[in-house]
């Protein structure tokens, strides 16, 4: 599997994408599956060129197929994409902050404005320069945001590799003798 980034990159890639997240939304009670032909179609290329750009994304886990006789239908796969997610996000954090001085203080004025206990509310109101603390709340938020997914991602991780060890130490152990002893009986 190459570097998500370098799956992103290429534009047909990108479109073939946004096809599939387009029915994916559009059918969301369905598999939102697509035929190559579908993508073929939408796409306005050829069959070779669209299968080829398809298998990049098979590799990289952003789509899935399912086999039906001779047919292929694909499905969008989004978790691959976390890691540029992850990525963007102090990047888009600090364009909060540049932005500050411009929307950020119309933003902020709205959101104070919004119905706030009033203890909040006082606080708001006696800030000098809203936009500065518009855009820590936004920079904050995006941080922490970032943080959370960070330590779940881990922690998932963690949960995964105690979980082969138990499998590993004390389930096939106890599957074995357990295999055994239905042989002894027969």
């Amino acid at each position: 599997m190459g570097d998500i980034f370098d799956v992103i990159a290429d534009p047909t890639r990108r479109e073939l994408l946004r096809v599939l997240l387009e029915n994916r939304l559009e059918h969301q009670d369905e598999a939102g599956e697509v035929s190559v032909g579908g993508l073929v179609e939408a796409l306005e290329l050829s069959q070779p060129t669209v299968s080829k750009h398809l298998k990049v994304l098979r590799d990289s886990g952003l789509v899935s197929v399912r086999e039906e006789g001779q047919h292929r239908f694909y499905r969008l796969e989004p978790s691959p994409l976390d890691a540029v997610e992850d990525w963007l996000i102090p990047f888009l954090s600090t364009d909060v902050v540049l932005l500050a001085g411009e929307a950020g203080s119309t933003a902020f004025a709205a959101w104070a404005g919004s119905s706030l206990p009033k203890p909040l509310r006082k606080v708001a109101e006696t800030i000098e320069h809203p936009s500065d603390a518009g855009a820590a709340v936004g920079r904050t938020v995006a941080d922490a945001s970032h943080q959370v997914r960070s330590v779940i991602e881990g922690a998932t991780h963690k949960i995964e590799e105690a979980t082969a060890k138990v499998e590993k130490k004390v389930i096939d152990p106890i599957r074995e003798k357990l295999g055994r002893r239905g042989d002894d009986t027969k």
